[in-house]
């Protein structure tokens, strides 16, 4: 086989493998997975769709901003979050600690074509809307952010607290 046809081999093996980068927009984010992951995180667990106890909609602007900005949640809440990006470029929402928001905006500065998928995360392209569906198990402040390189340093956070 020549290198040409290689080549061409290895990029149609590397869509087909179902891999997302961390920029790219993945159609049916949180509705294309079978099984709810069990793990715990800091901030709690991936939710059951059929046990959303409420919907939030949350906007991301290309003024580096969410709407709303904070959130007030009840612990043990399953909440379905609609993101949608009303910008002109790519924004992504991300749940987490600030220290674990930190260190991964430190990390896509480093490798900003990382693959990752995590259901505490939405990466949405311009005038998309993308759904993560998420269990609050735990009481406390935490963060969400868009960690595209430049925007979480633009200010792109927002803040969550969850009551007992």
């Amino acid at each position: 086989m020549n290198k040409t046809l290689m080549a061409a081999a290895a990029i149609l093996v590397g869509f087909s493998t179902g891999a997302w980068a961390h920029g790219e927009a993945k159609p049916g984010h949180s509705d294309a997975k079978k099984t709810i992951s069990t793990e715990e995180k800091s901030f709690g667990r991936e939710g059951d769709p059929n046990k959303t106890i409420r919907t939030i909609n949350v906007d991301m602007s290309d003024q580096m901003r969410f709407a709303p900005a904070g959130l007030s949640i009840k612990q043990g809440e399953t909440i379905q979050f609609n993101i949608k990006n009303t910008g002109k470029i790519m924004h992504e929402f991300v749940l987490g600690s600030m220290t674990e928001l930190k260190e991964h905006a430190a990390a896509m500065k480093k490798y900003p074509g990382m693959e990752h998928d995590e259901p505490y995360m939405a990466h949405v392209a311009p005038g998309k809307t993308q759904t993560v569906i998420w269990q609050f198990t735990k009481h406390g402040e935490f963060n969400f952010g868009c960690l595209i390189p430049g925007h979480f340093e633009a200010g792109m956070i927002g803040k969550v607290t969850v009551k007992q």
